[in-house]
């Protein structure tokens, strides 16, 4: 995935920057941007720490609250809405980080992320069929994305004309939808969907900080900052869940990261890996779900239940806070093998390539075998 560059030139900078790297320039460029994603970092920890509270109150006071269940690990009704303040968090973040041009240049994203928080809101409420934001609300946010100029850079690379571009448009579609959907389904253990965003999201604003993207690593900060806060009422045993709402608009910010990065340095494999590898957790919880889920006749999206990464590890002994701070570990090792990829040739590029596969491929097969609610499918 990648970027293409902002026309406004005080965010978008030309391969005149890295000829500055040794000058007191580059010196007053980074220390600007590395302020810049402090204070969106910090404005958005505190505001979604403490917004968590008076939503709680409000989910309380409304009715909207997640009861346990067969396919919940919960035992007691839970107050949802926790997204709400993960959204006010992030969105004063960019109103008070960024000057006009850099919120000029988020207008699509903002609107994107809005639309798949209202549609997850509305399904945490029970107004909508789950169909509705798999099959409308997601497809449209990334339309907006397109309209605002943001889609992947992949097969126009290779495939020239047109052709490239409209496989490419298609891409960013099945991207967007994905991830925000794998985002979802990850949403299912006390801080497991918010850490791992933190996570992700952390990764993300270092490697766009390293390749001078301000804006990027801005947002990013923004969005660590405000999992993180969040993290302090939801991590086990959590006071709140985000909820659809919560999870969709972390998934969809995710996505759009990955579509935005882009590398100052190294090559085309490594511009497509670095952002699969820092969303690694998400993409392997989805495809041993996906895998497990549609071997039994179940549609993966369709049918919850105790079968995900996390559900598994617990099994095996680690218990719910151990299979979450693993996960969190193999974030930040995925995460840091994304930043590692981005200064290795091409082929060793592709061939770590082919290790990630392999080895997950291998875990999807291991887990398999661990202990795990199976569900019937519907007749």
């Amino acid at each position: 995935m990648s970027w293409e560059p902002a026309p406004n030139r005080q965010f978008a900078w030309t391969p005149a920057v890295r000829f500055f790297l040794s000058t007191g320039e580059s010196v007053r460029f980074r220390r600007g941007c590395m302020l810049a994603g402090l204070l969106a970092f910090f404005i958005a920890l505190f505001a979604s720490m403490m917004l968590t509270v008076p939503v709680r109150a409000l989910a309380l006071r409304v009715g909207m609250v997640d009861p346990p269940g067969p396919r919940k690990v919960h035992m007691q009704p839970i107050p949802l809405l926790g997204g709400l303040a993960m959204y006010g968090g992030v969105m004063l973040a960019i109103v008070f980080a960024f000057d006009g041009a850099a919120r000029a240049q988020s207008v699509g994203i903002v609107t994107g992320a809005t639309l798949v928080a209202v549609v997850g809101f509305l399904d945490d409420r029970g107004w909508l069929h789950h169909q509705i934001k798999l099959f409308v609300g997601m497809p449209l946010a990334a339309c907006i994305l397109l309209a605002s100029g943001i889609h992947a850079q992949a097969f126009e690379l290779f495939v020239p004309g047109r052709a490239g571009y409209w496989l490419d448009v298609a891409l960013t579609v099945f991207w967007v939808v994905a991830i925000t959907a794998s985002f979802s389904i990850l949403d299912h253990m006390d801080g497991l969907c918010a850490g791992v965003a933190a996570t992700a999201s952390f990764f993300f604003a270092l490697l766009a900080f390293l390749n001078g993207q301000i804006v990027v690593s801005t947002l990013a900060a923004a969005i660590f900052g405000a999992a993180t806060g969040f993290l302090r009422w939801n991590f086990k045993p959590a006071k709140i869940f985000m909820g659809d709402g919560g999870a969709m608009f972390l998934g969809f910010l995710m996505a759009t990261l990955a579509l935005k990065l882009r590398l100052s340095q190294g090559n085309h494999a490594s511009a497509l890996l670095a952002p699969l590898l820092i969303l690694g957790v998400t993409i392997f919880d989805t495809t041993l779900v996906t895998i497990s889920r549609a071997r039994r006749g179940l549609l993966p999206f369709a049918a919850p239940g105790k079968d995900h990464a996390a559900h598994r590890l617990a099994n095996l002994g680690l218990g719910q806070r151990g299979a979450v701070l693993t996960l969190y570990l193999l974030g930040a090792a995925s995460g840091a093998s994304a930043i590692w990829v981005c200064y290795i040739p091409s082929r060793a590029a592709l061939l770590l390539a082919a290790i990630v596969i392999a080895a997950m491929l291998f875990a999807v097969a291991m887990l398999e075998k661990a202990p795990y609610e199976r569900q019937a499918a519907k007749t």
